[in-house]
This record gives C-alpha cells, structure tokens and sequence, in this order.
C-alpha cells in the first residue's frame, strides 16, 4: 500500500468515526504511526539486545574457561556496538527539531520544540455500560450517544492540529476528564481499562488503570503543542516574537502544573527530573525570544542600547548553562537526546559570544556626550560588567578614545574564542549538522566579531590585551509560567443526563432506584420536599399514602411518571404532582447515602 493510500484509508475510517472536527487533523496519523512504530521497533531491539548483554556479562563473570571468555568478549563488543546505533538511531527520531521551526527565510537560530505523546486506541463502550447499569441502576444502551460522542472526542484529540484550535481541542478532552473521572471512576472499583501512551522521547510503551495517567498523558501533550506553535513563529517581526514567547511561557506553565499536581508518573518524560528540565528549557526560548525582541530593527545604535544588547544576551547564556547542566545530570542524561544537551551548550557559548560582541562595539563606536548623558552612560557602565575591568577608571574610559578601543578589543578577543567554541561544539554532533540555518547563524556572528576585530586592531598594539570581564546579565522583561487557563474552553458534561454531579457520581453510594406508586390522599400524598436538581424528600406523614408506600426522608425523587426530574426545580416538581389525577401517580426515587449537604429552602408539602 502506498503512502497516499494509506492516508486515504485513515482519512476514510476517522469520518466513518465521526471524528474530524475542529482543531482534529486525521492525516496527521499516517506520519505519527509511522515513528511511533519506529520507536517501539527499536526499542525492542535495544530491549533484546540489552537482555543478550546481560547474559554475557553474567557469564564471563562466571566462567573460568579463556576460550569461552574470549568468545564471551567478542560477542559483547558486537552487542555494544548494535546497541551505540540502535541508540544514535532513535535519537535521530527524537532530534526533528528542523519539522517544526518556522520556514521563512529570515535567520534565526533554531529552537527545541517537544513531540506529542502517543496513545493506543482504547473502547470504553462496556465498561461505560456496564458502570451506568451496576452504580447508577440504568439502562447502559440508553447512553449509547453519549458513549460514542465521548470516544469520537478521544479519538479526535490523538491528533490535534498545531493551532489554537488543536489546544482547544485538547483543553476540551481534558476538561471532559474532569467528568469522566467523577462519573466512573470510583475509589473502591476500576473499570479494568488500561490507558497505553508512548513515552515522547523514548517510545516506551506505559500504562495505568488511572484516569490521572490519563489526565497527565494529555496536560503533557498541551504542553508540547504550546512548543511546537512557538517553534513555529516568524521570529522576525514583532508580533511573531511576541507570539513564540506567549507560546513558550504557557508551556512552561503545563509542565509545571503537571509537575505540582501529579506524581508517580510510570513514564521517563513524565517523571519530576524531566518536568524540572522541560520548565528549565522553555523558560531559556522566552529568554532567548526577548532578547530577539530587543534586537529588532527600529532600535536606536546608542551606547545604552548596545549595553542592554549586550546583557540581554548575557543573561540568555546564562540560563542555557543551566538548561544543559540540568540535561547532563542522571537520570534525565540517560534518555534527553544528545543533541538537545549539544543545542543547549552551543546556545549557552553563542550567547556568551554575543554578549561580548556587542560590549565591544558600545565601547568602540562610543561617542562623548554633555555632561548629564555622560554621567547616566557612566552608572550604565558601572553596573555592566560582573567584576571591575582592570585599568584605568570608568569615568577615564568613557573619556579616552583609546581606552575604549582597547576594552572594546579585549571583549572581540573573548567573543571569537566563545564563538569558536559553540562551532567546535556543534560540529560535535552530527544531528546540529544537519541543520543548515544554525551552522549559518554560528558562522556569520563569527565572521561579523573578526572582522570588527580587524577594524579596531593597529599594528602598533604593543600592549597585551587584558582579559574582558563577563558581561553582567540583566533583562528587560523577566519570563513568566503562565498556568493553563482550563475555563477558557467551556464544556459541557457529555454524561449530563445522569443527573446533577454533586450526587450522581462515582463517589456517592446510594440504593438502586425504587418506583413507587401513590394515590393521593384527603391531605395529599403525605410528604414535603425541599430543593432544585434533585427535589429531596424531606418529611414523611406518619401512617399517610406516602409511608405505606415506602417512601422516605432523604430519598430524591428522579422522575415523576416517566418524566426525568434529576435536573428539575423544586417548582416544576410540586407542578407535576398537582397536576395528577384520581389514578396515582409513578414515581422513581433513590436513596443516598453520603449526600452533600443541600441547599436549606422552604420545604412544600404535597
């Protein structure tokens, strides 16, 4: 079957399952199976391949033959070396940085953007069915709709499109959780279903009975999409930088929700240590964003500007080291793709190199000024660097054309060796090479710091240039971890027919619900009720109609001939059994047993 057939074919079976709707992109599947396919083959490879390793192991420590030790050895270094390209493989599918980076033409420098988890395919037609008849005493089949529209929504949101409508969707899924989890999922039974999701960097497959698994599979994949459209942005205007840094804050913000409000996750891109990296990582793109914003076209080249570049790119660097310090560190270092820990480095080194270009240039092109601008340049000065350079005073600096020149020089002498640095560095990995747009970026901001060195370099310079100090790291705007703001997509219960939640859940116990049948009395039917969704039963007349008929005080009265009343006012339900004849009147009741408290309201007999 060719690729165009297959997608037809999965185009076809998602509108059979009324599946496409909004924010769903179906054909998105065909490439995603694909990879997870990938992953989990290799992952079985590796899986096999560490089993067979083991047993060598084991057993050229427990043989005292040299042969067989020879043997032993032989077979382990082929085992070693299958598992270094199983490893570099599955990397390589972890690494497609370049799918989600914006396709303009301007230069910029690549960011990390995350993959979406995968899940299995699951049916809860049964276990849904079975629960409604066995907690709620109903008919199952009767919420066949209800069923089928919240599986045609699962199925939907396994593959989101990378837009607002695609986060949507997911917050949508996630908020329906919320009711599936109070509806069904109870604290003394589970449903016998198992969520199966795919760990995102690994491929290995986990799963849970949970709904919590679940809820946190699907705040991870919010996350990672918030990624992705940040990746996407045209960091080249205003309004796109803007865009990629909201969308890097709000994915800082679902990675760090998840990580405050779920614990025991069974999969590695889950788990504490990953989630502290994740925030760490989106927090360094906002950085890294604004500092884009700063050097936007439209900023003026005056030494102030040039100084707050210059920090700017300083306090990027410094929160890459932190990104790739935190990517070295067991466990996450056993399973972040090499090339993620290599981009935060390369960044952390370009920066710095940054930082240093554009010290240079402030000093080398300054321009005295009257005296007040002069002594504002001069507290800017005195707060730039992280220790006093060595030399004459600021004031003298700032003063003497030369003495700049010579700063402006020591600081192009440590941005060529740090841009050098992050080029070594990059040429490390062989995944970075590949992308074309960052060897392009690392390469100009090197060639443009020689040959303003050039420029400011005499042949006269006798003196030995002094160390630059570090650029002190300062910012305009400080990144924020925005929460997902759940409410802003309104749902509605799918299951809202089994009545209001605050009773009708898993969580309270009640009997099954009981007709009974009254025939009114000379003074009614003997019994006062009180309250809205559900009307409850709150006093019963002694020997009346309504005592002989079992009825009692707490029970709530959930359909009056037929006629649901589980979302009724108290009003309408009064209304209702006035309005009965000499014949009687049916009606269902249940009676709970841990009911919240309800609403105190004027009671009404009847």
């Amino acid at each position: 079957m060719t690729e165009i057939e297959e997608a037809g074919e999965i185009l076809q079976q998602c509108q059979e399952n009324a599946s496409i709707r909004k924010g769903c992109d179906p054909l998105a599947l065909t490439q995603r199976s694909k990879l997870q396919h990938r992953r989990a083959r290799i992952n079985q490879q590796i899986n096999k391949e560490m089993r067979m390793r083991a047993g060598a192991e084991n057993l050229f420590r427990a043989t005292n033959n040299q042969k067989v030790k020879e043997t032993v050895a032989l077979e382990l270094s082929f085992v070693n070396s299958n598992l270094q390209l199983l490893k570099e493989e599955l990397e390589e599918l972890n690494s497609s940085m370049e799918v989600y980076q914006n396709e303009n033409e301007s230069i910029s420098v690549p960011v990390i953007p995350l993959g979406l988890k995968e899940t299995k395919e699951i049916d809860l037609t049964v276990p849904l069915m079975d629960f409604i008849c066995e907690h709620y005493g109903e008919e199952g089949s009767v919420f066949k709709k209800e069923i089928h529209e919240f599986m045609d929504l699962r199925q939907a949101m396994r593959t989101p499109s990378r837009n607002e409508s695609g986060l949507e969707l997911l917050m949508e899924y996630y908020n329906q959780l919320y009711f599936l989890d109070n509806r069904f999922f109870s604290p003394n039974k589970n449903l016998g279903v198992f969520f199966h999701w795919y760990d995102s960097l690994t491929g290995v497959p986990s799963y849970q009975r949970t709904i919590a698994f679940e809820k946190g599979s699907v705040l991870f994949n919010i996350g990672a999409l918030y990624t992705q459209i940040g990746a996407r942005q045209d960091r080249s205007t205003s309004q796109g930088v803007g865009m990629a840094i909201d969308a890097f804050q709000k994915a800082a913000g679902a990675f760090n929700y998840l990580k405050e409000n779920f614990t025991n996750a069974p999969s590695l891109d889950m788990s504490m240590a990953s989630l502290n990296m994740l925030v760490q990582l989106m927090i360094a793109q906002v950085q890294e964003c604004v500092f884009e914003k700063v050097t936007l076209g439209g900023h003026r080249n005056d030494f102030l500007t040039r100084l707050g570049i210059a920090q700017e790119a300083a306090r990027v660097a410094d929160v890459y080291f932190l990104v790739y310090h935190a990517m070295t560190q067991p466990p996450v270092k056993d399973y972040v793709p090499f090339s993620w820990a290599t981009m935060a480095r390369v960044k952390a080194e370009h920066f710095k190199a940054l930082s240093h270009y554009y010290a240079a240039i402030a000093f080398c092109d300054y321009t005295p000024l009257p005296d007040e601008a002069e002594n504002e340049h001069e507290r800017a000065f005195l707060q730039f660097h992280a220790t006093m350079p060595e030399g004459p005073s600021l004031s003298t600096v700032l003063r003497d054309k030369e003495e700049q020149r010579k700063l402006g020089k020591a600081h192009l002498k440590k941005a060529i060796i740090m841009h050098e640095e992050a080029m070594r560095i990059h040429g490390l990995c062989k995944i970075l090479r590949k992308i074309d747009i960052l060897q392009e970026v690392l390469s100009l901001t090197h060639k443009r710091s020689l040959s303003k060195y050039s420029e400011i370099d005499h042949e006269e310079d006798f003196f030995e240039t002094p160390a630059a100090p570090d650029v002190h790291p300062k910012t305009q705007q400080k990144p924020e971890i925005k929460t997902p703001n759940f409410s802003r997509v309104k749902v509605t219960d799918i299951f809202h027919r089994l009545g209001p939640l605050s009773i009708f859940s898993a969580k309270s116990k009640w009997s099954h619900p009981r007709r009974v049948h009254l025939v009114r009395g000379e003074s009614g039917f003997g019994f006062t009720i009180r309250g809205d969704s559900p009307v409850l039963i709150t006093g019963v007349v002694a020997g009346g109609c309504a005592a002989e008929a079992g009825l009692k005080e707490g029970d709530f009265i959930i359909s009056v001939n037929g006629q649901d009343c589980k979302w009724s006012k108290h009003t309408e339900v009064v209304q209702l059994l006035k309005s009965i004849g000499s014949e009687g009147v049916d009606i269902n009741v249940v009676t709970v047993h841990s009911p919240e408290s309800q609403s105190v309201v004027s009671s009404t007999a009847v």
